[in-house]
């Protein structure tokens, strides 16, 4: 990869990660430089979850390219693991182009895969198997406990309610394995250079925004498109099926929850998801966190462009003024 920083754009749900981004490449575009987006929301993998995942049309790209969107169907598992070399992947070949890369996302864990410079402990698909259906049977409770005894220091970093998480920590742990767990490390190196961006909304005003986006995402057709994804086996899916809104769109076509209740449940988690994202993202040394209603969407763009050229203007000092290297 080139010597160019990777811009990276986090926050919580429902802070306009996306239109910053594209903000950005759009800014870059006008000064005749091109930037490229690469997906970092685990859900926005899967083809025809669009709705609920609040996944930028092909109109709103404005003709920016998008990468790493759409790539899984709802019965494929969605891993890590696996996004890691695949983000990583991406991002060096829009590096080679010469092309600014933004990745920009809310799934923690993704978009510290690639930002940070750590290996994945290995998997067992039998243990994880047993692990998934313990879940689905007992609940999160029971296994968050057996965590504790196994690892105690990764039960510590784990969100007692967060069932995939925990059930890859226990496989890590059953598998004697020990490393980062199902959490950041506690000293991690950048993978590469990169200027973290982080958007930040007062909890008031995003608990307010959050829950309308959900009533928007029932009055939008959610439900209808669950449907559809039910003939594409989203029910057999791992992680599809799960996440937060199309779970409780199929409780309401099962007729498990009524719409109320359904769109009330996806209310709460939300919330919730989006305390979990700010904590996480807050730990990041170095980030640089832009409050969503001091400044305008223009000029968050504006200051992202700024630090790039202010990194690009070090980075040429410093090789102008390094000692050259003799041979003897």
């Amino acid at each position: 990869m080139t010597t160019a920083p990777l811009l990276v754009v986090v926050g919580a749900t429902g802070t306009g990660k996306s239109d910053l981004a594209i903000r950005i490449a759009e800014a870059l575009a006008e000064r005749g430089e091109q930037g490229e987006i690469v997906n970092a929301d685990a859900m926005q993998l899967y083809r025809g979850m669009d709705i609920g995942t609040a996944k930028v049309t092909g109109s709103e790209r404005r003709g920016i390219p998008h990468h790493l969107f759409d790539v899984l169907d709802v019965t494929e598992e969605a891993s890590v693991a696996a996004y890691q070399p695949a983000a990583r992947a991406a991002i060096e070949e829009v590096a080679a182009r010469g092309a600014v890369p933004i990745l920009v996302g809310g799934s923690g864990l993704y978009v510290s895969s690639v930002i940070y410079d750590f290996r994945f402990p290995a998997r067992d698909r039998a243990v994880r198997a047993r692990l998934e259906a313990e879940l689905d049977e007992r609940g999160p409770g029971l296994l968050f406990a057996r965590l504790r005894e196994l690892d105690p220091a990764t039960a510590v970093k784990v969100d007692p309610a967060n069932g995939r998480r925990i059930v890859r920590a226990l496989e890590i742990a059953e598998l004697d394995e020990r490393g980062h767990g199902a959490a950041l490390p506690e000293a991690p190196r950048l993978w590469h250079p990169a200027l973290v961006f982080g958007l930040s909304t007062p909890r008031e005003l995003l608990v307010t925004r959050l829950d309308a986006r959900v009533d928007g995402m029932w009055a939008a057709g959610l439900l209808d498109e669950v449907a559809g994804l039910r003939g594409d086996g989203i029910e057999l899916g791992v992680t599809a099926a799960r996440a937060i809104g199309y779970a409780q769109a199929l409780a309401q076509l099962r007729g498990e929850l009524d719409e109320p209740a359904a769109i009330a449940q996806t209310q709460a988690l939300t919330r919730r998801y989006a305390r979990r994202q700010v904590s996480w993202f807050k730990r990041y040394e170095g980030a640089e966190w832009l409050d969503t209603e001091a400044t305008t969407a223009g000029h968050r763009a504006r200051i992202a462009l700024a630090r790039l050229d202010e990194w690009r203007s070090r980075s040429a000092s410093a090789r102008v003024t390094a000692p050259a290297t003799t041979s003897s």
